[in-house]
């Protein structure tokens, strides 16, 4: 069974933004029981990551740290979008577009501590689109994996 949804997020600036019950909400309406969530970002200036969710000093840590490792300021030929463009690329090509999450129960098989965010790299408000994608089944009452739609 297979399931996918197009997720649109504003963002209001550079930031993580937490995605979590979202894409929680989307894999509980797919009626998945047992299977894999990819979410894929279709951007090339935001990222995707599964980081802490409970001491927001952890995300101002990491911000502060791909700002210092990917400064601004630089020498960047492609500037077509301002100065915040080019370390936009860079910071999303060392981190995530995409993300995969077992799901087991109908439910995102995260850890205690694991929230999902979009990291906006731009400075201007920004609309993203995520495709969520769910793929798997429901276990039968004999113990197997059915992947027909339980609606079939």
């Amino acid at each position: 069974m297979h399931h996918q949804q197009l997720l649109r997020i504003s963002t209001k600036g550079k930031s993580l933004y937490k995605i979590t019950s979202k894409i929680e909400s989307i894999v509980a309406e797919s009626g998945v029981k047992v299977g894999l969530c990819t979410i894929f970002l279709r951007h090339t200036s935001a990222s995707l990551i599964i980081q802490e969710n409970a001491d927001p000093d952890v995300l101002l840590d990491l911000s502060n740290f791909l700002a210092k490792l990917v400064p601004e300021s630089a020498p960047y030929i492609h500037n077509a979008e301002g100065a915040d463009d080019m370390p936009a690329h860079i910071r999303t090509a060392l981190t995530h577009t995409s993300e995969q999450i077992p799901i087991a129960q109908n439910r995102l098989v995260l850890g205690t501590w694991q929230g999902i965010y979009i990291w906006e790299h731009r400075e201007r408000s920004q609309q993203r689109e995520l495709v969520v994608h769910i793929m798997g089944g429901v276990i039968l009452a004999s113990g197997n994996i059915s992947i027909a739609s339980p609606k079939e």
